[in-house]
């Protein structure tokens, strides 16, 4: 795996986990519905992460959760573009969830470091909008999209049909000349799988280190944790810091999370645990 990560203005090191603040500049998320309606509070929320610790922030324009209906190129815009300018200066890489190409062109110009795509850059332009570009780029996998992704979900080899969906899309970036060492890898927990699928899909997670990518691992208070706790979202903290717990030991990079202090703290004491002392 890659020690470094190329993220436009920014290398990062990836020898030890990565914590990835999320940033939710929508109203209606699946995990804070209402809680950041505009740019003023999205944008406290992501200094609050980013004093908190995060090494990366990921800016959301619009929902991804399942029933998710589709937003505007301009909406999505309207609700990002101020959140990059405030924060761009932060000295934190700041990321955005977009699959849209001209969503991806703005924000790069207005200053993102990274584009975290839902559909791995399937969209007619996608890669033509990143590829000369220097952001990283996360390929996440999803089968269906996301009205629709969870309606019986099905795979006759879960891992290995991630694993190929994963690679032929690194492989088309890199055919653009896009840097390898620009390229993260998520398995899209959540998007298109049953929770035994999502279960399954963590127990063999080093599976899909193969490809030589660093993965990145969004589980953060989702259903899956919720199907394991029986808790309602805003009670997954818990199980939340223990699926990225679970996460790194296997192999995993980078972590998406919603309570970034928590799971600093958490991966802090991991890493002590596993190093056989306290982290410098």
């Amino acid at each position: 795996m890659a020690s470094n990560l190329l993220c436009g203005r920014f290398e990062l090191d990836l020898e030890r986990p990565l914590v990835m603040g999320i940033v939710n500049c929508t109203p209606d998320s699946f995990s804070d519905a209402g809680q950041q309606p505009d740019a003023d509070a999205a944008i406290a929320r992501a200094r609050q992460l980013a004093g908190e610790g995060a090494h990366i922030l990921d800016l959301g324009g619009e929902s991804t959760r399942p029933g998710a209906e589709p937003v505007s190129a301009d909406e999505e815009l309207r609700r990002l573009l101020p959140v990059i300018e405030a924060m761009r200066d932060c000295g934190v890489p700041l990321s955005v969830d977009t699959f849209k190409p001209e969503v991806m062109r703005a924000v790069i110009d207005a200053g993102a470091d990274m584009i975290n795509d839902i559909y791995g850059f399937r969209q007619p332009g996608a890669i033509e909008a990143v590829a000369q570009s220097r952001v990283g780029l996360c390929v996440m996998h999803m089968k269906g999209e996301p009205r629709t992704m969870q309606e019986a979900p099905e795979y006759t080899d879960l891992i290995g049909e991630i694993g190929v969906f994963l690679g032929s899309r690194a492989q088309r970036l890199r055919a653009a000349w896009v840097d390898p060492r620009r390229i993260v890898l998520d398995p899209g927990f959540g998007f298109g799988k049953t929770q035994a699928q999502n279960f399954e899909l963590l127990r063999r997670l080093p599976s899909l280190r193969a490809s030589g990518y660093p993965l990145l691992i969004g589980v953060s208070r989702k259903s899956m944790i919720g199907a394991a706790t029986g808790r309602p979202v805003e009670q997954r903290l818990a199980g939340s810091i223990a699926a990225a717990l679970a996460s790194v030991a296997r192999g995993a990079a980078i972590v998406r999370v919603h309570d970034v202090a928590a799971t600093v703290d958490a991966l802090k004491v991991w890493q002590a645990a596993e190093q056989g002392g306290l982290p410098l």
